[in-house]
């Protein structure tokens, strides 16, 4: 009869416990006569016993021992106990069985499967103690020692039953989210990969694209056979997928539509690609289930990463990220997890959680960037645009977090306090030069602020409390949001006009535009969208005439048109088409603005076709409301020099 160690001992009981200590021992000691009827107890007794002596050696055994082993019980003398049960497996259970024996311990307690003599296993609990008299924990070296083994196996299989079933998913008997997480954290342990693995982990985790639809329409039952289906199809993917080294994936379903494959030992990335492509492919044909055909696809996020330094949260993070963009890309795609991409989500994360304190902290200013006349030179107006100085990230251009604004809400007190302090500003510069022509402000305002807010009492308050005339005040809507104007933002647009305020179009020519409707919408300024403006370098520019700076103005406004984009591909047909829509435009009673002007050739070119102001970096990027006092002083010879140019 052979002991192993195989499978765990979670019964192992490694600390003292209280013997109970009797004047008599079961095994004959000096000078004193067993009592006959203790031998008889003893070897009838049912549960299995044996006397060991100080050297470890088993004295006698009973009948009960001899039928859990299958063997006979007098053939157990002499052998050495510890071999017996398994006992010198490992380390530690060795090490206190040692103590026992010497005296130096009340009990050792462990579970172990054994192997009887026919070859058939069994688990036991193996309990060593002190005979009662023969010495004890302090009374120095026990003379015996009183081996008791149980048969726990019935038990044992129990709690294997129960686990299976706490750790396996009833409708598609795959592993569930606990014992994906087990094993998750047993390959992340160092233990796992420092003995010869690759020291590589990769998940694959997928959702269901429109799985509730199923269940909504088809009922639960259908989606559970669906669920079962699609657990079948996985299994057989990774099965095929399965590496030499670490065998196939874990696929296990996390809850609900979403299920996830775990590749131990990955190779790198482009296993786990081949792995997420093959379970695409799988789930493409379609699933007769209950005298119907469904189809069903899913997005997959991949992750794959050294294990070294990687937690089961932050793993699964990230692939629950990288899902989310496999579904926002399109669905029905796997998507691989980008660092820089993440990284950027979470800088989008920590300005949305910022912004509105931000507001209240007062980290947000505006810098102006002059609309000038082509006809004079002269300063007609000024668009305000939003800079946030960030405590962390620095100045942000308005790109960097209007969208977010807008998500949230947020947008509407941000827009209450741009609109304030840009009326605030052209009151002072009114003020300050009296005997210039006043200039207008334009201030961008987003769809939200007109839905969410009551944007005629914010105008007509700040316009009281600035003392700036309306026509002063030139609002700009990019063209979608104008265009399909309807209901409330149609009667809002109304009402700020017949106050005098001036409706501009934003990037006109970007959008779906219905010229039919345009007729009738109180607007009165058109903005030319940055992109026609480039088609006039169809002449000889030199990039390095345009400022590098200016593309990344013009590509950071975000609420309207920055100074421009530098040199781009040169188009001769936008010049037709501006020309159309600035003849278009004055035959509607309406202005023309051209964003981007960034050469002197594109200034005369625009100038010569009628358009009637400019704004782009050949007049000045935005700048500080002093550098525009600045222009206000010099007339059109300022902005010829480039007075608001550094």
């Amino acid at each position: 009869m052979n002991g192993t160690s195989e499978g765990p001992a979670p019964a192992t009981d490694l600390g003292p416990s209280v013997t109970t200590d009797s004047d008599e021992g079961l095994a004959p000691r000096a000078g004193r006569t067993e009592p006959p009827a203790y031998r008889s107890v003893f070897t009838t007794a049912p549960l299995a016993m044996a006397v060991v002596d100080a050297e470890g050696l088993v004295v006698s055994a009973n009948d009960s021992l001899g039928a859990l082993l299958g063997t006979d019980p007098d053939a157990l003398a002499g052998s050495v106990a510890a071999d017996l049960v398994d006992l010198a497996s490992d380390a530690g259970t060795w090490h206190a069985y040692r103590e026992v024996l010497r005296g130096h311990r009340s009990r050792l307690r462990c579970t172990r499967r054994l192997k009887r003599a026919d070859g058939h296993s069994l688990w036991a609990q193996v309990t060593v103690e002190p005979l009662a008299g023969s010495g004890g924990e302090g009374h120095g070296d026990a003379e015996g020692l009183l081996l008791s083994v149980a048969d726990v196996s019935a038990r044992r299989e129990l709690q294997a039953r129960l686990r299976h079933l706490q750790m396996h998913d009833s409708v598609t008997r795959l592993p569930n989210r606990a014992l994906f997480f087990e094993r998750l954290t047993a390959a992340l342990e160092a233990e796992s990969y420092e003995n010869g693995g690759t020291g590589r982990i990769g998940v694959c985790y997928l959702d269901l694209d429109g799985f509730k639809a199923v269940n909504d329409t088809h009922g639960h039952r259908v989606g559970d056979r669906l669920l079962a289906a699609v657990a079948e199809r996985l299994t057989r993917c990774a099965e095929e997928a399965a590496h030499a080294r670490s065998g196939p994936p874990l696929v296990a379903r996390l809850g609900g539509d979403e299920f996830a494959l775990l590749v131990e030992d990955s190779t790198g990335t482009d296993q786990l690609a081949d792995l997420a492509g093959s379970v695409l492919a799988a789930l493409q044909p379609p699933f007769e289930l209950c005298d119907r055909r469904l189809s069903v696809t899913a997005s997959v996020g991949v992750v794959e990463r050294h294990t070294a330094g990687t937690t089961p949260t932050a793993l699964m993070q990230a692939a629950d990220t990288t899902l989310y963009w496999a579904k926002a890309d399109g669905r029905a795609r796997w998507t691989l997890f980008d660092p820089e991409r993440n990284a950027n989500r979470m800088t989008r994360q920590a300005l949305a959680a910022t912004l509105r304190p931000a507001i209240e902290r007062g980290e947000f200013a505006l810098e102006y960037q002059p609309l000038v006349g082509m006809e004079d030179g002269r300063v007609r107006g000024v668009e305000a645009l939003i800079r946030w100085n960030h405590p962390q990230f620095g100045v942000l251009a308005p790109n960097r977090f209007i969208a977010l604004a807008e998500e949230d809400g947020s947008i509407v007190p941000l827009g209450r306090w741009i609109l304030r302090t840009a009326c605030h500003q052209a009151r002072r510069w009114q003020l300050a030069h009296p005997d210039e022509p006043p200039i207008f402000v334009s201030v961008n305002v987003a769809v939200r602020q007109v839905w969410d807010s009551d944007l005629v009492a914010d105008v007509a308050r700040t316009l009281e409390e600035t003392g700036l005339a309306p026509e002063l005040l030139q609002l700009e809507l990019t063209e979608s949001a104008v265009m399909g104007s309807a209901g409330r933002p149609l009667q809002v647009l109304k009402a700020l006009s017949d106050m005098g305020v001036h409706i501009a179009i934003d990037d006109f020519g970007t959008g779906y535009s219905n010229l039919a409707y345009l007729s009738r919408l109180p607007v009165s300024v058109l903005k030319l969208d940055g992109a026609f403006v480039r088609g006039f370098q169809y002449e000889a520019v030199s990039e390095a005439a345009v400022p590098e700076a200016a593309v990344s103005e013009a590509a950071g406004t975000g609420t309207g048109a920055g100074a421009g984009e530098g040199a781009g591909v040169a188009n001769p047909a936008d010049e037709v088409i501006v020309e159309a829509m600035v003849q278009l435009a004055h035959r509607l009673g309406l202005t023309v603005t051209a964003e981007c002007v960034e050469t002197s050739d594109q200034a005369s070119r625009l100038r010569r076709i009628g358009c009637d102001t400019g704004q782009g970096w050949l007049y000045s990027r935005p700048v500080a409301p002093d550098r525009i006092s600045a222009l206000l002083g010099s007339g059109p010879a300022g902005v010829q020099a480039g007075v608001g140019n550094p």
